[in-house]
């Protein structure tokens, strides 16, 4: 089966497996790693969809593949929906997915209110049109980290009809109910129905 060669615009290996085992198999997705791309893409977009089309154009402007990228958030009801933009640097710059859950988990002490969401805006640009998918996962903030399974704040978020959280789920089963996969799963009938 001929490969078309899709890179998406992500240094994570994890991410990239796994959205890899989403998508039809005559896509090969390249991580930026794969074609050694080390720059760093600023990411000042003040909606997830703004960052998810930063990254993908910046990765199509400097290499003319079809590419994409994603950008999600967890946004926290009593928080007035943040972390949102800012999930992956909530504690600092450094992305620290331990320290943004301790932030998170005290930000919310003594909070009854602990209904949360995630969001996954992807945009896609192939043949330099920009195409949007978006996927969503409702759901609740443990009152502690559970489960040593999936990354970011998988710990401690529990979804809407499940007594485990994320990270307690194999990827199979997230891949089944996550934001992520709901976005990816319209994606991937997008191209599956290309002619």
């Amino acid at each position: 089966m001929q490969q078309t060669k899709l890179i998406f615009a992500s240094h994570n290996a994890n991410k990239t497996a796994e959205i890899a085992k989403l998508l039809p198999n005559n896509w090969l997705v390249n991580s930026l790693n794969d074609i050694a791309y080390h720059s760093e893409i600023i990411e000042d977009g003040l909606t997830l969809q703004a960052n998810a089309l930063i990254k993908a154009r910046t990765i199509f402007e400097a290499t003319q593949c079809n590419c994409f990228a994603d950008d999600t958030g967890l946004m926290v009801d009593a928080l007035n929906g943040n972390p949102g933009v800012l999930s992956a640097r909530f504690a600092g710059p450094e992305k620290n997915s331990d320290n943004n859950n301790k932030k998170l988990l005290q930000d919310l002490a003594g909070q009854e209110n602990r209904k949360a969401h995630f969001s996954t805006f992807i945009c896609l640009i192939l043949d330099g049109n920009i195409h949007f998918f978006e996927g969503r996962m409702d759901g609740q903030i443990t009152l502690s980290p559970s489960g040593g399974n999936g990354f970011g704040y998988d710990p401690i978020f529990m979804p809407v009809g499940s007594n485990r959280t994320l990270a307690e789920m194999s990827m199979e089963e997230k891949n089944a109910i996550s934001h992520r996969a709901k976005a990816f799963e319209k994606m991937k009938l997008f191209l599956e129905n290309l002619k």
